[in-house]
């Protein structure tokens, strides 16, 4: 049976974390109605994308009560959610994670976001290290990757050797990259024939103009779902059958000779 996906796509505002949960909810529970398994959110939505003042002016012992309130946004609306915010390591260093939470408000996957974006990112936060892993969701293989990170062909082959078959990508995509969600994000898809959904944030943050542009595209590299530039809410059907389709017609994956390439020096 297929499975619908919610994508929000959205204006955060900065540190508002009140206002920013409420969008939230009010898209669970559309979605929610709608009949969708889960709905993917833009990266750093609740706190907004600012990552200097979120770094400076958030308060990190604020983040437990903050995880409590989005499980408590999936379980009411019996929809599953995936967020991001920041977490503090038991080193002290700040990352960028992302949470996969089912119908239930339990968590099931977290990622930390690997590959920092420009001076602003690398201030505030330092790279994770932990490769993508993989849950059952809904009876598909699911894994996170963070915005930047889904811009290297790397992690999400990691991710689909280890068995994904859908990718949730939350980000933080500025206007002038539409190449990205264009023509990038489905080769993604379509080279390691997985579906691959992309939540963006859109209108003014902090003087920086937002892409919109999410998508969702299939193991085909075909678009299932694509968002203009104002916030929008949207919705596809993933297939539980795509991936094993794809993956049977053109093995990709199976027929890789890591070997051979670790002799090229990768």
């Amino acid at each position: 049976m297929a499975v619908l996906l919610a994508l929000l796509q959205a204006n955060s505002a900065v540190l508002d974390v009140d206002a920013n949960c409420q969008a939230i909810e009010a898209a669970a529970r559309t979605a929610a109605s709608r009949g969708a398994a889960v709905l993917l959110t833009p990266e750093l939505f609740p706190v907004g994308y600012a990552p200097r003042r979120v770094r400076s002016e958030f308060d990190p012992t604020r983040l437990p009560a903050l995880h409590d309130r989005l499980a408590g946004i999936a379980s009411s609306n019996g929809i599953g959610l995936v967020y991001s915010l920041p977490r503090l390591t038991e080193q002290g260093e700040w990352q960028i994670s992302a949470t996969l939470l089912d119908a239930g408000g339990n968590t099931l996957l977290t990622y930390g976001k690997v590959h920092l974006f420009g001076s602003e990112e690398r201030d505030a936060f330092t790279s994770a290290t932990d490769p993508p892993a993989v849950v059952d969701f809904n009876g598909i293989p699911t894994s996170l990757v963070i915005c930047y990170d889904v811009e290297f062909p790397e992690p999400v082959r990691a991710a689909a050797i280890r068995g994904a078959e859908l990718l949730l990508v939350p980000t933080a995509l500025a206007h002038g990259f539409d190449d990205v969600p264009q023509v990038l994000l489905r080769a993604r898809a379509l080279e390691s024939q997985l579906t691959v959904a992309y939540a963006n944030h859109c209108g003014l943050e902090e003087g920086c103009r937002f892409l919109g542009g999410s998508v969702i595209a299939g193991p085909d590299g075909g678009l299932l779902a694509e968002a203009g530039g104002e916030a929008d809410l949207l919705f596809a059907e993933v297939d539980p059958a795509a991936a094993h389709r794809e993956r049977r017609t053109v093995p990709y994956l199976a027929e890789r000779r890591p070997d051979l390439y670790r002799s090229w020096g990768f």
